[in-house]
């Protein structure tokens, strides 16, 4: 179990998304299901959670942090991936196109045809994380635009022919 949470804890260091294990789905969606319980005014969660340590020590967990780990719990309970990426930070060029889900290679090539903005430390080329996310949804809502436009043309040529498939 310590390799694994070492494994999990250098996988967060290196922005790489976590999913939960399928032996622990069950767990986290129990979790998911308790902080959805926790009473809440007109407006906000009465965060009123503590964690316990080995000597049985209350540490109350801040508001923000409740709010966080409840979603972060909510979005693995669905079975989805979570990468925390601290706001503000710069990435290596292969952190970035880890979350682009592209070739170093490839951002390289970006980076040269001024696709996406970036600085360089010395030999080495910097992004904000900032700018990698804008460009990732701007190319997501792109490639939705173009297969609407295929989609579209699809219907407009009377589809496709069962028998061609």
């Amino acid at each position: 179990m310590a390799t694994a949470a070492l494994h999990t804890e250098d996988q967060i260091r290196r922005m790489t998304p976590i999913s939960t294990p399928k032996s622990q789905q069950a767990s986290v969606m129990a979790l998911s299901k308790r902080l959805g319980e926790v009473p809440h005014t007109d407006k906000r969660k009465i965060a009123a959670c503590i964690v316990i340590d080995k000597h049985s020590e209350p540490t109350p967990i801040p508001e923000s942090v409740f709010y966080l780990l409840e979603r972060v719990v909510e979005v693995l309970a669905r079975g989805d991936a979570v990468t925390v990426v601290p706001v503000g930070k710069e990435l290596t060029t292969q952190q970035a196109a880890d979350i682009l889900n592209i070739s170093r290679q490839f951002l390289i090539r970006l980076l040269d045809e001024g696709k996406l903005p970036h600085s360089k430390t010395g030999k080495h080329r910097r992004l904000k994380i900032e700018d990698v996310l804008a460009f990732k949804a701007k190319r997501s809502k792109e490639r939705k635009a173009g297969l609407r436009k295929l989609s579209e043309m699809t219907q407009e040529f009377g589809g496709y022919d069962p028998e061609d498939t």
